[in-house]
């Protein structure tokens, strides 16, 4: 089952601290309008929409603040940037509406908003100088490996506590592990295991800016650290191995090709017996991948803006993510649930006022499973230019089985 997929790795007991030590009883825990309001004092930034350019000026300054090379920085431990954090839809019902589904579940995409700004907030917290309020550095999600749940409902009506601490540092990225828990009869039981990289950059968000190197303190830490060592290895392989730049493996042809074969209609023979290649019909329960198609748009207003001014990723990624479940929920004409979420890459950040223009295709099908990409790009209205922005996949379990998603081009 799908459902395995999420193994909870427990952290090193001694990461098992909060972000605010109460002095008796139970330390209380910040809560997510916390985080966001914590993220925009590290940064300066302005509530006001109108004084951000202002802000942006302000931040200029901090130039000063960035190291010159790595080795200036110190070291971090992974339990110096562990935060807990709670959502407390049991204890505060009035956030509650907020997060609720017409199925009366949480809505994954507010989640994926949460993980994003909780994600940035752990970065600043592994970098942050002390006697320094304000950060010099612009840390913004690169792109998020992976999210694996083991809880097909996410309950409205329960206290959620998100953890997360940095889990590998690069020369200027960070890798950050973040679980989300749900209260259940007095105990928080696992819901999903998420990876995000975040990057850091100067303080205008122009250059790559150097992070404090991370030191692993026991074996499990040292596990966790190498993991993430392979996972980059792996992105860069996989990014290599691009069909822009290789062709396919034999494996792959073959599959192509066996595909191709199946929609080959045999009745239109030419007079020498041979196939005409252009005649293609739909194999019994399939539907042509053409037809598997949801489009979207968004106009990106100011109240979708990040600490730096443009908008959100966590606000992208809730869109993509509405997008990808409407396209399974069409396509495959019951409830869908996600599963899995990968391979989100942040490749251009989007400017406030952009039409945003999103693209959700069913491409791959098996048994009751539906994999939905959802490609992003805006639209210059003085230009007239499309730039792809991000491209999202997400794994959905439908509740019956689904008809095979078939390709009628190459492409």
């Amino acid at each position: 089952s799908a459902y395995r997929l999420c193994t909870m790795k427990k952290l090193p007991s001694v990461l098992a601290r909060t972000l605010a030590s109460g002095t008796s009883g139970s330390p209380v825990l910040p809560d997510m309008s916390e985080v966001r309001s914590r993220l925009r004092d590290i940064v300066g930034a302005s509530t006001n929409w109108r004084d951000h350019v202002q802000a942006m000026q302000e931040r200029k300054a901090l130039h000063t603040l960035l190291a010159k090379r790595q080795e200036d920085l110190p070291p971090r431990r992974m339990k110096d940037s562990y935060l807990e954090v709670i959502l407390p839809l049991g204890s505060q019902p009035e956030i509650r509406e907020k997060y609720l589904n017409v199925h009366n579940s949480v809505r994954f995409g507010r989640i994926l908003e949460d993980l994003d700004s909780l994600g940035v907030l752990i970065c600043y917290t592994h970098t942050k100088q002390e006697m320094q309020p304000r950060s010099p550095l612009s840390i913004v999600t690169a792109l998020v490996d992976k999210i694996n749940l083991c809880k097909k409902v996410i309950y409205p009506d329960c206290d959620i506590k998100f953890t997360g601490n940095v889990s590998w540092v690069g020369r200027t990225s960070m890798e950050v592990k973040m679980h989300m828990l749900q209260l259940h009869d007095g105990d928080y039981s696992p819901v999903l295991d998420a990876t995000f990289v975040m990057v850091a950059r100067d303080p205008e968000n122009k250059r790559p800016a150097f992070v404090n190197p991370l030191v692993p303190e026991t074996p499990g830490e040292e596990e966790i650290f190498k993991q993430g060592e392979l996972n980059k290895l792996k992105r860069v392989d996989f990014s290599t191995a691009s069909l822009l730049k290789m062709a396919p493996t034999a494996e792959e042809r073959n599959i192509v090709h066996d595909i191709f074969l199946n929609t080959l209609d045999t009745r239109q023979e030419g007079r020498g017996g041979e196939l005409n290649f252009r005649s293609r019909k739909l194999p019994p329960n399939s539907v042509w991948m053409e037809d598997a198609k949801l489009k979207g748009l968004q106009i990106c207003h100011p109240q979708e803006r990040n600490i730096f001014n443009r908008i959100f990723g966590g606000f992208l990624m809730r869109k993509a993510f509405e997008l990808g479940w409407a396209t399974a929920c069409s396509y495959g004409g019951s409830r869908p649930f996600i599963v899995s979420v990968d391979d989100i890459m942040f490749q251009r950040p989007v400017e406030i006022g952009s039409l945003l223009l999103l693209s959700g295709q069913v491409c791959y099908t098996e048994k009751n499973y539906i994999q939905v990409r959802v490609h992003s790009e805006v639209y210059d209205a003085d230009t007239r230019e499309h730039q792809t922005t991000n491209i999202f996949h997400f794994t959905f379990l439908s509740e019956n089985e689904v008809p095979r998603v078939v390709p009628k081009t190459y492409g």
